[in-house]
């Protein structure tokens, strides 16, 4: 296995347990799009918070916020009017250093996936559910819906794990 594809599996990997996690979970800037509300306090999706770099409502900045317990608090809300506002956050979240758990997680999965490659099986290794070694037979999940799409696809439990340790960025749209 190449280099280049050992790291074309990271980078999918850790973009997956990211993606279930709901959050960076690695430290970075990142800018958080949502809507706004005349409420005065405004939950940031990602945590934890090392610092809030900006904040804009529909485009115009603001300053008069302070960071309390890991939302935004604002006197006069987060709208400029009793319409619908867009938020815009940049913030600098996530962990220093990633739980050894996770980087395991990733590692195992790297590695299925490298020795699945290796073996000329990628494509179909995921969907193998049962081996017989005495007259050699192999079973195979036919079904759509049982289907993985590749070996690096995490399983549901492990999904909501993630996403009950880490959090959502429910209430933003999305971040860049």
């Amino acid at each position: 296995m190449s280099t280049d594809g050992a790291a074309a599996f990271l980078t999918a990997v850790s973009a997956a347990v990211r993606d279930a996690a709901g959050v960076p979970i690695t430290r970075g800037t990142f800018t958080f799009d949502g809507g706004g509300t005349p409420e005065q306090y405004l939950t940031l999706p990602a945590q934890p918070i090392v610092s809030v770099d900006a904040a804009a409502i529909d485009g115009v900045s603001v300053t008069d916020y302070k960071l309390i317990d890991g939302r935004l608090w604002r006197r006069l809300g987060w709208s400029h009017s009793c319409e619908p506002s867009v938020i815009t956050v940049t913030q600098t979240c996530g962990l220093e250093t990633v739980p050894a758990d996770i980087v395991d997680l990733v590692c195992s999965l790297v590695g299925l996936a490298m020795a699945n490659a290796e073996d000329g099986g990628y494509s179909s290794r995921g969907d193998l559910t049962q081996l017989r070694i005495d007259d050699y037979s192999e079973g195979y999940n036919s079904s759509a819906s049982g289907r993985l799409a590749g070996v690096i696809e995490l399983p549901d439990a492990t999904r909501n794990r993630l996403r009950a340790r880490f959090g959502s960025a429910a209430g933003f749209v999305g971040f860049r």
